[in-house]
């Protein structure tokens, strides 16, 4: 079935990462000057668009007038090991992607959506490391971002200690969820990790740094796109809608 919205590309040749960087950019097949626009940035964005069918969810949901005014703009990663380098907290390149995001690509960002009185609304998600990197970036730049959806996200001793020490007064609106039965689950290091305990660590945490939060631990969830595929509607519907 063809596509309601429109998909293109834009390409930065990023100083921060020395490497050219690509954003695929879904937008809804009309915008109203009658609500404000929102963006989505996903890290991941190529798994998002393909596992988490997200521009067929956002078809039917502005179809159904659940969401107005929303594209997503998707950042991909060339491998695994360069994902690690990028979203993981100890990654090489950790501290020059988030400028990436804040230097390079919001400036885009602010360009995609028609000049609305209402303004745009700019919301970080991610899946796993993804979530890692999306929670950070916006504990660091709070004052940038609405929402922020963390789809069981990696959490460390660095994300605890950012979260706890560095996340000050905010207005952000966070959804966090969390399989239980991802209590194994393999890395890309190799290593066997539990996620769901740091995941519960960092929701106590959350919980009482962040007026607006919401949490979700999926009884049959583990660590895969089925899980989180399935709650992308629902999601929207509680953060953008």
């Amino acid at each position: 079935m063809a596509r309601k919205g429109k998909m293109y590309e834009k390409t930065i040749n990023s100083k921060h990462l020395d490497e050219e960087m690509v954003l695929k950019i879904y937008e809804p097949e009309e915008y109203s000057p009658m609500n404000q626009n929102q963006i989505v940035i996903m890290q991941d964005g190529e798994d998002y668009y393909q596992m988490g069918r997200v521009a067929t969810v956002s078809d039917r949901m502005h179809e159904e007038y659940d969401l107005e005014n929303t594209a997503f703009v998707g950042i991909h990663y060339i491998d695994r090991s360069d994902r690690l380098k990028k979203y993981h907290p100890s990654g090489e390149q950790f501290a020059a992607y988030k400028l990436f995001l804040m230097e390079e690509v919001m400036p885009i960002v602010q360009e995609i959506c028609p000049i609305n009185p209402l303004g745009t609304t700019v919301s970080l998600m991610g899946d796993s490391l993804a979530g890692t990197i999306a929670l950070m970036t916006a504990i660091e730049y709070p004052e940038h971002f609405t929402n922020v959806i963390l789809q069981s996200p990696l959490v460390d001793e660095a994300v605890l200690h950012a979260v706890e020490h560095e996340l000050g007064d905010n207005k952000l609106h966070i959804y966090h969820s969390i399989g239980l039965k991802e209590i194994n689950v393999q890395t890309t290091t190799g290593e066997t990790v539990d996620f769901l305990t740091p995941n519960q660590q960092l929701s106590a945490l959350l919980d009482k740094k962040v007026s607006n939060y919401e949490y979700k631990e999926i009884a049959e969830g583990n660590h895969t796109w089925k899980f989180w595929q399935q709650e992308m509607t629902d999601v929207f519907e509680m953060m953008l809608g």
